[in-house]
């Protein structure tokens, strides 16, 4: 009877663990659009020119918006290697220096892992800004790519406490850039692995902690 009772309780602890296996919200945007887009893993990208949406938008002043529909041979390849659609580097949205570009996503508290990705069409190795996450600067003086050219950064580990997560572009003029217009064409914002929870190891360390109380 007591086999039964403890057989229970760590049914009913791996029922309640089972949400943890459920894949966390993921946010993507990409710039100069206000429709959404499907990209060819049939993730969706939501049009970053739209403001207080469900999962976020725009904030204080709405970016402006510019496309080139061409990319070298390399950044075609680059995109492709790292998963991305050729599609989400031709179009931006920027702000015209001073103003910046800032950016939420209401992503609830936790940790995240964010990737910025650009476009440059227009002013090569000569637009300079920095990179604002939750008030940090996570990318001082980034100056872009070449013509046609295409980056992707990565920062991870970045923590919520505040339920939005909040991104500002700002130019600087420290960069040494004639362009201090900053600009994005595209972002993704998902939960960071390293913060996922394995229910079947929680399932094990109650049972030990069973087991023990037994003896």
């Amino acid at each position: 009877m007591r086999l039964f009772s403890v057989l229970t309780i760590v049914l009913l602890l791996s029922v309640f663990a089972l949400p943890t296996l459920l894949p966390a919200e993921e946010f993507r945007v990409w710039g100069g659009k206000t429709d959404d887009f499907t990209d060819s893993k049939g993730r969706v990208w939501y049009g970053a020119q739209q403001e207080n949406q469900s999962w976020g938008g725009w904030i204080e002043k709405a970016p402006r918006t510019a496309e080139v529909k061409t990319l070298t041979a390399d950044a075609q390849a680059q995109a492709e290697a790292a998963g991305y659609d050729v599609d989400l580097f031709y179009a931006v949205s920027w702000a015209q220096f001073p103003d910046t570009v800032k950016y939420q996503f209401k992503t609830g508290n936790g940790t995240f892992d964010v990737t910025y990705l650009v476009g440059e069409h227009w002013s090569p190795e000569n637009r300079g800004f920095d990179i604002f996450i939750e008030e940090e600067n996570v990318e001082p003086l980034y100056v872009t790519p070449g013509k046609d050219e295409i980056d992707i950064k990565t920062y991870s580990g970045i923590e919520v406490s505040d339920g939005a997560l909040d991104l500002n572009f700002a130019g600087n003029a420290d960069t040494g850039a004639g362009d201090l217009n900053a600009m994005f064409s595209a972002l993704e914002v998902v939960p960071a692995v390293s913060t996922a929870v394995d229910p079947k190891q929680k399932v094990t360390t109650t049972w030990g902690a069973l087991k023990d109380d037994r003896q």
